[in-house]
């Protein structure tokens, strides 16, 4: 896969692209990323970005001119248009479907908005899909944007150390994740359940599609109502312990 990201902060990603599993995807040729500087193609001594907003108000707005130069440099060098996102409050939620749907794709563009808000323009004249990680407002697309890279790099195959570990994560089923241990089996007094150390792998997948929905139940209770991925008493696989 890969993606191109449009921002005036290229530095804010050197540490996100150089760390973690977004750096092995990239390692393994499984994912490229590419930065650009839309600034680079900004007017004026200043290269500015950025103007009033037309009708009056606070704040600045992103000029169309630069952003628009610089995909169509972009443009002319791709043989095909990739999928267009733009990290915005206004936009669709960004969920782990739409995750795993954009893992999917060979190539996806992403711009990173900044201040006010935007030239709607730049969304009507390129058809830019909005898409929102919460309800709540950053002062860039740039954090959005490396949380759309993470959550679809994970999904791309061998990516993971193990095929089944994105495919039990939360949101991947109706319900959200089981509670994890690892060794020791009493850490301060405190131990692991019991059930785990059984080895009985039939009573472990049971106990643990129990926790999955008490858990849900009482921290997000409206996914019970939402439509399943995959079935939520799936058998689980049993992994190999280390």
């Amino acid at each position: 896969m890969r993606v191109d990201i449009l921002t005036i902060f290229p530095g804010l990603f050197q540490g996100f692209l150089s760390e973690s599993l977004v750096r092995i995807a990239q390692e393994k040729g499984l994912l490229e990323v590419h930065l650009h500087d839309f600034r680079e193609f900004a007017k004026g001594p200043r290269r500015s970005v950025d103007d009033k907003p037309f009708g009056g108000g606070p704040g600045m707005v992103l000029k169309p001119e630069p952003v628009f130069l610089c995909l169509e440099a972009l443009l002319a060098g791709f043989q095909t248009r990739p999928r267009f996102i733009l990290p915005a409050p206004v936009g669709r939620r960004f969920d782990q479907a739409l995750a795993r749907e954009l893992s999917r794709e060979s190539h996806l563009l992403l711009l990173c908005g900044r201040y006010e808000g935007y030239d709607e323009r730049i969304v009507d004249a390129w058809h830019f899909e909005e898409i929102s990680i919460g309800d709540y407002v950053l002062t860039g697309g740039e954090v959005p944007a490396m949380v759309v890279v993470d959550s679809i790099a994970r999904l791309l195959p061998g990516v993971l150390g193990h095929d089944l570990s994105a495919a039990d994560d939360s949101f991947e089923q109706p319900l959200l994740d089981h509670p994890h241990y690892t060794r020791p089996a009493t850490f301060r007094d405190l131990p692991v359940p019991e059930v785990l150390l059984s080895g009985d792998h039939a009573r472990v997948a049971t106990w643990r599609r129990e926790q999955r929905r008490l858990r849900t139940a009482a921290r997000r209770p409206d996914l019970l109502s939402e439509k399943p991925t995959r079935s939520a008493d799936s058998p689980e696989t049993p992994t190999t312990e280390a």
